[in-house]
């Protein structure tokens, strides 16, 4: 029975010895339900402890700036942080000459539509090729509920980018469900194939952009890395996107001449938002013009 004296007798003394060390006192968690002293003693931990790893792939911050080029050969006298360019065809010298100067580089892929063109072109089984694309000679939608079928292609697709030595991924026409594609695709299988394309991307340590698509900005937000907007501000849409910017991440927005867009009427707006604005030729050639 002494020893139980002894004990609890020291007991009480660390318990008073707390109450008189100033900051040591019990404090009620805050309105979030945080206790603010596990939070000092996490801050206060020491430094050789290491801190939590984050995501091993780029993650761009808004209002990081970009030229976007598809045809050849590609112009790389833009001071901009990033170049958004064609897998198949930019030549794996440029590459190496924009990895050597600092730039990030993302690999443009079309994962919602068939290309004649594209040296792959004859892997995709017949079954899952659509309507043509209105507008584009040459090409058709892609059955995106067929993703057993579809994934052996895309993924090489995806190898390929990172072993050129991109940094992420532009997946082209990853909003199918909002066109005539021969396919009764809906909402969820376009969500489905969505989700599935970034676990693919970030398997592979590289980020993923949000094409267009802007009635899932809130599914997609979480997993997806930054956006990219074609006519955004033509058609009135742009403000759909800024949950990306309240997340850091950024908003590459693509204007073209031929919907009459003028930066000067655009800019200020596209300022405010912090959106990477530039305004393009619709081939997407070397010109480009971008807000100050």
């Amino acid at each position: 029975m002494k020893s139980t004296h002894v004990v609890l007798g020291v007991v009480f003394l660390l318990l008073l010895a707390c109450r008189l060390i100033p900051g040591s006192q019990q404090q009620e968690p805050d309105e979030n339900g945080l206790d603010p002293q596990s939070i000092t003693v996490a801050l206060e931990t020491p430094a050789s402890v290491p801190p939590a790893e984050g995501n091993d792939w780029w993650e761009p911050a808004a209002g990081t700036t970009w030229q976007w080029q598809l045809d050849q050969p590609i112009d790389m006298s833009f001071n901009v942080g990033v170049y958004d360019v064609d897998l198949f065809e930019t030549d794996p010298s440029t590459l190496n000459i924009l990895k050597s100067q600092g730039y990030k580089l993302i690999c443009y892929i079309s994962v919602g539509s068939w290309e004649e063109w594209r040296p792959d072109a004859g892997l995709f089984p017949d079954i899952v090729i659509g309507k043509k694309y209105e507008g584009w000679p040459g090409e058709n939608w892609l059955d995106i509920r067929q993703i057993d079928l579809l994934a052996p292609i895309l993924r090489a697709r995806f190898d390929e980018c990172k072993a050129k030595g991109f940094d992420g991924i532009e997946p082209d026409n990853m909003d199918a469900y909002t066109n005539d594609t021969g396919f009764p695709l809906t909402y969820e299988d376009q969500l489905t194939f969505n989700l599935w394309l970034a676990e693919e991307a970030h398997s592979r340590g590289l980020s993923i952009g949000m094409k267009n698509d802007p009635d899932q900005v809130a599914e997609l937000l979480p997993t997806y890395d930054w956006a990219l907007t074609e006519d955004c501000f033509a058609e009135g849409w742009c403000e759909q996107m800024l949950p990306f910017i309240k997340a850091g991440k950024p908003v590459f927005a693509a204007e073209y001449t031929d919907m009459d867009t003028r930066l000067d009427d655009i800019c200020p707006q596209a300022s405010a938002w912090n959106l990477s604005v530039i305004l393009k030729n619709r081939n997407l050639d070397a010109t480009m013009e971008a807000c100050r």
